[in-house]
C-alpha cells in the first residue's frame, strides 16, 4: 500500500518565507515585477568597492532587497551576486565577511534550492569548512573563559555562526554530491558541542546545530554512525528530549517555551534518524517511538488551535498595516534599512515559528507511523537464483503459492513492536483537526499552514496503512468511530476542492495522499461506512458527507485523470472498499463495472498498468466473494462471471511480462492474483 516513504523535505528549505514557484521565470518577467530594480547596480559595483565599508554596506544591502521579494532575488542573482558574496566569505575585513555569510545565509532560505546549488557549484565550501575549526576555537574560549569576552564580541560570534549551521544545513539538503561533501567536514562533532553546551550558549544557536544535525542524519549513513559511534551523544540527545522545561540551567531568561520546544522536536527527530542505537548507549534498551517520541510529539501537534493563529495574524496584520514606520527604519534611498524588528514583527515571527514546529513534528510522526520493513527484506541476492529466473516466463505451480496469504503482498509492512492501535485515541483527533483547511491572507503564514495540513495527511496515511496491516477486532467493531474519520477526511477534501484542474499540483498532491487516507480507513471498517453525516453524539462534528455514489465517481476520475501507478492502485483499492458497503447496490454496480472496464482481453491489454491491474482484480474477487450479499445481484444480473472469462488470457500476459529479476514482488503478487481469479471463476461456475 501506498505509505509516505522517509523523503528529503523539499519544502523545509523555506522555513521562514512564501514558496515563489508560481512566478514567472526569467529575467525579464523579474525586472517587470521588482520595485527596486534601481538599487540593484550601486550594490553590485560597492561589493567590489576598495573601501570595506562600502563592501560592508552592499553585502547588508543585500539582504535587506531580498526580503519577501523574489523578483529582486532573481534580478541579483542575474548580476551574479552569489559569486560576489563567495569572494567576500574570503575578504580581508572581518565585518564584510560577516555581513556576507548573513546575506548568503538569507539567500539560501528565502531562494531554496537553486540559489542552494549555485552555490555548492561555486565552490562556497571551501571558505565555510575553513570558518568551522575557527568557530570551534573561539567558542571554546567563550565558554572556558565567559566574562573574558565582550557581550557585543560573543553576539557577533553567536550570529555569525548560527549564519554558517544555517547555510551548510541548506546545502546538506540540495543533493547527494554537496551532502558528500559537507560530509567530509566532519560536522557531527562540531553540532553536537552546540548541544553538550546548550546551557551556556544562546537558544537560536542552539536550535541552529539541532535543525542543521537533524537533516544531516536523515537518511545519510555516514553522520548516523558517527552519532551511533558516540555514546555521549545519544546520552546528550536523550537529556534533551527528556529536559523539564520549567527548570532550564544557565541562561533561562533566553530560553523561550517556542524555541525549546523546537529543539525537544529537533532532537526527537535526531533520534529517529539514527535509531535504533547499539548498545552500551542509554536508549539501547528503549522503545524509542513509544517511550520517548510519541510523548514529547503528541502534545505538540495538540498544543495550538490552527483558527485562532489565523485570528491572532490577522490582528497583528492589521496592527502592522497602522503602526507608524520605525525611525530606524526611515533609510535614504538606495541605503540598507536596520535589521531592527518591531514587537509586531516578532510576535508574527514567533507565531509561524510555533507552526512550523507543529509541521516539522508530523514528518517525524509520519515516519514513526510508518514502520516499513527492511527494503531487502525477503529479496534473493544469490546471482544464481536470478539466472535461474531469468527466462522463465511459464506458469508456476500451484503449490509454490499454496499457502500464501493474499495480505502478505497486498499490505507488505510489519506492525511495530507494541500494538498500533494505542495510537489510534491519541493520534488521530489531532490530526483531523490539523487536516482542515485553514485560509490565511498572510503568505507566510499560508505557506506554514498549508504544510501543516499536508504533513498531518501523510501522517494518517501511514497511521490507518499501518492499522489496516495489523487487523485489529477490537478497533473494527468501533463503527462508530470509522464513521466519524470517514466524514471528517471528506469535509476536509470538501473543502480543499472536489476537481482537479491541470496546473493545481498542491491539490493533486494532497488528494494523492489523502486516498490513502481513505483506503487505510476503508480496508479498516470494509463495509461499515455510511453515506450520512456523522450523529452529534460523536466525538468529531457533524458535517455534510459527500455522498457515497459521488465518493465513487470522484476516486474514479482521479484514477483517470492519474498517470501514476502508486494512485491508482489507492484509488483502486479505496473503490473496493466504498463496493461492500450492503445497502448501496447501486453504487456497487457503478464500482464493478469500473473496475470491468480495466481489465483485459484475450487480445487487448488493460487500459491501465499492471499494478492497477492486478488491484482491480484482486478487488473483484474480494467484493464478491460472499455471494449471500446483498449486492451480489449485480453479479449475476450484470453477467460479471463471463467477464472475468474473458480477462484470464490477458491477466497471464500482463503477468507473463513481469521481470522477475526487477520485480520480483510484483511477479509473485501478479501470480497469486492469477491463480486466485482462476479459482474464483470455478468456485462460481459451481454455485
Amino acid at each position: 500500500m501506498g505509505k509516505s516513504q522517509k523523503k528529503r523535505r523539499m519544502h523545509r528549505h523555506n522555513p521562514m518565507r512564501v514558496p515563489d514557484s508560481h512566478l514567472p521565470r526569467g529575467l525579464v518577467s523579474a525586472e517587470s515585477t521588482s520595485t527596486k530594480k534601481e538599487a540593484i547596480l550601486p550594490i553590485i559595483q560597492k561589493m567590489e568597492s576598495p573601501d570595506g565599508s562600502d563592501r560592508k554596506w552592499a553585502c547588508v544591502a543585500v539582504s535587506n532587497l531580498i526580503q519577501n521579494d523574489p523578483s529582486t532575488r532573481r534580478l541579483l542573482q542575474g548580476k551574479n551576486v552569489v559569486g560576489a558574496l563567495i569572494t567576500r566569505l574570503s575578504d580581508s575585513e572581518e565585518e564584510v565577511w560577516i555581513e556576507a555569510a548573513g546575506a548568503l545565509r538569507n539567500l539560501c532560505v528565502d531562494g531554496g534550492y537553486d540559489i542552494c546549488a549555485e552555490m555548492y557549484n561555486k565552490n562556497i565550501l571551501a571558505p565555510l569548512s575553513m570558518f568551522v575549526p575557527k568557530i570551534s576555537i573561539i567558542l571554546a574560549q567563550f565558554l572556558e573563559s565567559p566574562r573574558n569576552a565582550p557581550e557585543n564580541t560573543k553576539k557577533v560570534v553567536y550570529e555569525f555562526t548560527d549564519n554558517v549551521i544555517t547555510i551548510l544545513w541548506c546545502l546538506s539538503e540540495t543533493s547527494n554530491k554537496a551532502l558528500n561533501a559537507i560530509n567530509q567536514i566532519n560536522l557531527v562533532p562540531f553540532l553536537m558541542s552546540f548541544l553538550s553546551s546548550r546551557d551556556k550558549l544562546p537558544i537560536s544557536t542552539v536550535v541552529a546545530a539541532a535543525q542543521s544535525l537533524y537533516v544531516l542524519t536523515d537518511d545519510n549513513q555516514t553522520a548516523i554512525d558517527e552519532v551511533c559511534s558516540d555514546a555521549a551523544y545519544s546520552s546528550c540527545l536523550l537529556d534533551i528530549v527528556r529536559w523539564n522545561e520549567r527548570d532550564p540551567k544557565g541562561k533561562s531568561k533566553d530560553l523561550s517555551r517556542d524555541r525549546f520546544e523546537t529543539l525537544k522536536v529537533l532532537c526527537c527527530g535526531i533520534m529517529s534518524n539514527v535509531s535504533p542505537l547499539p548498545p552500551p548507549s542509554v536508549t539501547s534498551t528503549l522503545d524509542v517511538n513509544n517511550d520517548l517520541l510519541l510523548p514529547v510529539l503528541r502534545p505538540v501537534i495538540s498544543s495550538v488551535s490552527l483558527d485562532e493563529v489565523v485570528q491572532q495574524v490577522q490582528e497583528l496584520v492589521t496592527r502592522q498595516a497602522n503602526e507608524p514606520p520605525s525611525i530606524e527604519n526611515l533609510s535614504p534611498k538606495n541605503t540598507p534599512k536596520s535589521d531592527h524588528k518591531s514587537q509586531t514583527e516578532l510576535d508574527l515571527e514567533q507565531l509561524e515559528n510555533r507552526l512550523r514546529t507543529i509541521q516539522l513534528a508530523l514528518e517525524i510522526l509520519t515516519g514513526v507511523c510508518a514502520t516499513l520493513p527492511d527494503p531487502v527484506s525477503g529479496i534473493s541476492t544469490n546471482e544464481n537464483d536470478e539466472v535461474n529466473l531469468e527466462d522463465e516466463d511459464v506458469e508456476m505451480d500451484n503449490d509454490m503459492t499454496e499457502g500464501m496469504p493474499s495480505d502478505e503482498t497486498v499490505h507488505p509492512y510489519e506492525p511495530t513492536k507494541r500494538s498500533s492501535t494505542a495510537l489510534l485515541p491519541d493520534l488521530v483527533r489531532p490530526l483531523l483537526t490539523l487536516v482542515q483547511p485553514t485560509p490565511s491572507f498572510h503568505p507566510p503564514t499560508t505557506s506554514a499552514l498549508n504544510a501543516i495540513h499536508a504533513s498531518a495527511f501523510e501522517c494518517l496515511n501511514n497511521l490507518f496503512l499501518s492499522l489496516s496491516a495489523s487487523p485489529n477486532a477490537e478497533l473494527a467493531a468501533d463503527e462508530d468511530a470509522g464513521r466519524s474519520i470517514w466524514s471528517e477526511i471528506w469535509a476536509a477534501l470538501f473543502k480543499v476542492g472536489l476537481e482537479v484542474a491541470p496546473g493545481q499540483e498542491r491539490k493533486r498532491e494532497i488528494w494523492e495522499v489523502v486516498i490513502g487516507v481513505l483506503w487505510g480507513v476503508g480496508n479498516i471498517w470494509k463495509g461499515k461506512l455510511v453515506r450520512y453525516a456523522v450523529q452529534p453524539t460523536s466525538l468529531f462534528s457533524t458535517i455534510t458527507q459527500v455522498p457515497i455514489d459521488q465518493q465513487a465517481q470522484i476516486l474514479m476520475n482521479v484514477c483517470d485523470s492519474s498517470t501514476e501507478a502508486r494512485v491508482q492502485v489507492k484509488c483502486i483499492g479505496t473503490l473496493e472498499c466504498l463496493a461492500q458497503y450492503p445497502d448501496s447496490i447501486e453504487a456497487n454496480r457503478v464500482i464493478s463495472s469500473y473496475l470491468l472496464s480495466i481489465l483485459p482481453t484475450a487480445t487487448t491489454p488493460s487500459t491501465k498498468g499492471t499494478e492497477p491491474l492486478l488491484q482491480a482484480v484482486s478487488a473483484l474477487i474480494d467484493i464478491y466473494s460472499d455471494e449471500r450479499l446483498s449486492y451480489d445481484i449485480n453479479f449475476r444480473n450484470g453477467r460479471f462471471l463471463d467477464r472475468l472469462v474473458e480477462s484470464v488470457d490477458g491477466l497471464r500476459k500482463a503477468v507473463r511480462a513481469i521481470d522477475r529479476r526487477k520485480e520480483r514482488d510484483l511477479k509473485l503478487r501478479g501470480e497469486e492474483v492469477r491463480d486466485n481469479l482462476v479459482a474464483f471463476i470455478e468456485y462460481r461456475r459451481a454455485l
